[in-house]
């Protein structure tokens, strides 16, 4: 690989900072610090954000996981606000589903959508724990943000249009087709994304607080739609919903403490079991990496954010809707998740009231002195390998952030490497050698999944989703645009 650049880096303090999927997602986040708000504060402000300048990618209908660390006591604790499996107090009857098959790269990738596959929504429960527990400003505060994109429109990125280029027969059935092809066109990048039924939305959000997907207006709202088009979440699904803490897993790595989840991530085995990379010529690290990491083939329509506030504290988030059931609350423009078809994640008998399996792994690196690091990626199968390699590279191999984050990936899968355009042309050598069949990709892609990091060492948003990071100077102003890492990887 060429053009990775090195740098020393300066391991005594953390720079309050947002890492996200979007920059008016990273903007609400800095706003929250910058009125004195936590790490929960802006995480919340942003992932709220995110469900109107990131919906094909995640929701308030949708799920997620969280870490966060707590400076004062050095303890981090992980938050599972993930989908559930919904009919308690139902009964279930035959449901239909659309079968779909989504083309991605070279491949069909298999999906079933409709509103039978919306499972109980956890997210809007997760963001009230955060707030709860570690926020300070008020939550109608940390909505503004939210609020504002809804009225005003936020630009469409280029990495959004890609993949609703390729999810367009879901995101414009039924609700969709007015917001994601307003006039019978497909918006394209540096497009205007409308919702204005977010609006209203987001202000019983800000009145009625985080439950009102549960017990308020909104979940009223979704109750009705679920009656009318044969869906499954019923009235107790709602009020039995709870985000739920728990301890992360850690391991050793790189001189840190590694606090991260298990569930289907394999995250904590592939830090375990990976060796070290510095040194390694580039055609070994391919090789390494490429017996280290599983494969698989979900898609993963998902995004991430890290934040640090000036204190130490940092929450990572990672929500999705998965592709998305193609249900929008009516007047309100809510996309209904659609996990319940995604088939990566069905794992043995699922009984109501079960929280589903998740790959996502927010996760922090940690020594004596606080916090070294706070990552986590989007990308279904893929964001296992893709935070494996941006933390390593700062970790392991002393790269800065953006470095890290822009240098080409790969992933391996079913005995096939994908391999992003930058590696030396002996990676593909050694890799046939042992036995892999190398699929070059043209450019940077969303396929490789998204990361978001922040930490001593900086941060970085990911290009492949149009991502960015921007920190706060002493004083808490924000720092000048050209700080920002985001743009298009040029599809």
């Amino acid at each position: 690989m060429t053009g990775v650049r090195r740098k020393r880096h300066d391991l005594s303090t953390v720079q309050a900072a947002v890492a996200a999927g979007h920059p008016a997602t990273v903007e609400a986040g800095i706003e929250a610090l910058s009125d004195g708000g936590s790490a929960a504060d802006a995480a919340v402000a942003a992932s709220l954000a995110s469900c109107v300048a990131e919906t094909v990618m995640t929701g308030l209908l949708g799920g997620g996981h969280a870490i966060y660390f707590d400076a004062s006591t050095g303890q981090a604790r992980n938050l599972d606000c993930f989908v559930a499996v919904p009919g308690l107090g139902g009964e279930r009857g035959d449901v239909e589903l659309l079968e779909l098959e989504i083309p991605f790269g070279t491949e069909l990738v298999h999906y079933a959508v409709g509103i039978a596959s919306c499972g109980v929504p956890g997210l809007s429960a997760g963001l009230g724990a955060l707030h709860e527990e570690h926020g300070r400003l008020p939550w109608p505060r940390l909505v503004e943000p939210a609020l504002r994109l809804a009225r005003e429109g936020v630009d469409f990125p280029p990495a959004h249009a890609s993949c609703l280029a390729m999810l367009a027969p879901v995101l414009t059935m039924n609700e969709g087709a007015r917001i994601y092809s307003p006039g019978g066109e497909l918006l394209q990048a540096g497009g205007r994304l409308e919702q204005p039924g977010l609006v209203r939305a987001l202000e019983l959000v800000a009145e009625e607080g985080p439950r009102s997907a549960y017990e308020g207006t909104l979940a009223s709202s979704l109750l009705e739609l679920m009656d009318e088009r044969g869906g499954l979440v019923t009235p107790e699904d709602l009020r039995r919903c709870e985000a739920t803490w728990s301890e992360p897993v850690e391991i050793a790595y790189a001189g840190t403490r590694f606090l991260s989840r298990e569930g289907l991530s394999g995250v904590p085995a592939a830090f375990s079991g990976v060796p070290p990379l510095r040194g390694l010529e580039p055609a070994e690290r391919a090789l390494v990496l490429a017996r280290t990491l599983d494969g698989g083939r979900g898609v993963g329509h998902t995004t991430n954010l890290a934040v640090a506030d000036a204190e130490g504290n940092a929450c990572v988030l990672t929500s999705s809707l998965g592709l998305g059931s193609g249900d929008f609350l009516p007047g309100l423009d809510l996309h209904l998740n659609s996990m319940l078809g995604e088939t990566d994640l069905i794992h043995g008998r699922l009984e109501p009231g079960d929280r589903m399996g998740s790959m996502m792994a927010p996760s922090v690196a940690v020594d004596a002195d606080g916090l070294v690091l706070a990552a986590g990626a989007a990308g279904g199968t893929r964001l296992r390998g893709a935070l494996l390699q941006v933390v390593a590279g700062i970790l392991d191999e002393g790269l800065d952030p953006e470095a890290a984050v822009t240098r080409p990936r790969l992933h391996p899968a079913a005995g096939v490497v994908h391999l992003e355009p930058g590696f030396e042309p002996e990676v593909s050598t050694v890799l046939s050698a042992a036995g892999y069949e190398v699929r070059a990709w043209p450019s940077l892609h969303h396929y490789f999944g998204g990361v978001s990091l922040v930490g001593r060492v900086g941060s970085a948003g990911d290009p492949r989703r149009s991502g960015g990071a921007r920190a706060l100077v002493p004083g808490g102003a924000k720092t000048s645009p050209d700080t920002r890492t985001s743009g298009s990887p040029g599809w």
